[in-house]
């Protein structure tokens, strides 16, 4: 666990809040060790913060109020061994129990694609987040850590998935193995490819898109992803798995990991996704609806990855049997 530096003198480690503390009532100083270091501090102050709303802890880093070696830092901030991180005192209601809905709970113990002493793998349901924000309670970990296996086990994230992309997504067990995962991600040493339809006749075979993405660039008053040369470099594989009469089914391979780097770069080509309501065609939805789709159409398929002394993974998640039957629509 981090410990409280000197700055509280005599306590050797922070407590968990239990459920019927109504505060933290003073600053909290806590050093961070090997077992809490490349952890996005969000997702610290979520497990350490354990009922405390994610929007109060999002607010608490927008205002500075949290601080990193005496630093104001972002959402995305990773910590390392060492940093010193300030917690202002946090003001609750009491006994607060997050509702996860018990269709959720089954639709995601239904979900596992492999699992073992370190790894949880599950084929994630479009339309739940893999975190709370945004004015929802909770996302897929939270609904994890709210089953009666994880209740007192430790379970993280170790990559995300948007909201309405459906797929392969890996939870960890370990906080050695997040770190050595955080690097294999970082180092783009994970395989993954995904499938999606796209708006248009698809020609050749396969194509790379080499477009560097700028996030959080505002259109029309909603903060969106785009190619912008003086972005972050971003390469997509797409190649043809099969065509439609006005559509293309496409196997996508990720060789960085940009945020809505498949959804942007597809629209850069002219081909947008189907059931993209952010970076897609109106009309192209419209019409897709009428085919049954409700949903974007990106799932992540096929992910493979090796770490240090342990197996090479590999996993496939099938289609949803909405997706399926777009498909077979289509056909």
């Amino acid at each position: 666990m981090p410990s409280k530096n000197s700055q509280n003198k005599s306590q050797t480690g922070p407590k968990k809040l239990p459920e019927n503390e109504v505060s933290f009532q003073k600053v909290q100083y806590l050093t961070i060790d090997a077992d809490h270091a490349d952890r996005r501090i969000d997702n610290f102050l979520f497990n350490f913060l354990k009922n405390i709303p994610k929007g109060r802890v999002y607010k608490m880093l927008r205002k500075g109020e949290v601080r990193v070696n005496k630093k104001r830092i972002k959402t995305n901030y990773r910590l390392i061994v060492g940093d010193q991180v300030r917690i202002p005192p946090v003001f609750i209601e009491e006994n607060v129990e997050l509702k996860i809905p018990l269709r959720v709970i089954e639709q995601l113990e239904a979900s596992t694609l492999y699992e073992d002493d370190a790894f949880l793998i599950i084929n994630k349901p479009s339309g739940i987040p893999v975190h709370a924000g945004s004015g929802l309670s909770f996302g897929i970990i939270e609904a994890m850590r709210s089953m009666p296996k994880f209740k007192d086990s430790y379970i993280e994230l170790a990559h995300r998935l948007d909201r309405e992309t459906s797929g392969c997504l890996i939870l960890v067990k370990q906080p050695l193995v997040l770190r050595q995962m955080n690097k294999l991600i970082k180092d783009n040493k994970m395989s993954k490819h995904y499938l999606t339809l796209v708006d248009g006749i698809w020609e050749g075979s396969s194509q790379m898109v080499d477009a560097p993405l700028s996030k959080n660039t505002m259109r029309g008053g909603e903060r969106v992803v785009q190619v912008n040369k003086s972005g972050k470099s971003a390469l997509t594989e797409l190649q043809l798995q099969k065509r439609y009469s006005a559509s293309s089914l496409l196997n996508v391979t990720l060789h960085t990991g940009r945020t809505h780097q498949i959804r942007v770069h597809c629209a850069h080509i002219g081909m947008p996704i189907a059931g993209d309501n952010k970076y897609g065609n109106d009309g192209f939805n419209k019409t897709m609806k009428t085919f049954g789709l409700k949903r974007l159409f990106l799932h992540a398929s096929h992910l493979s990855f090796e770490l240090e002394n342990f197996d090479r993974i590999t996993v496939e998640a099938p289609l949803s049997e909405e997706l399926q039957r777009v498909l077979t629509s289509l056909s």
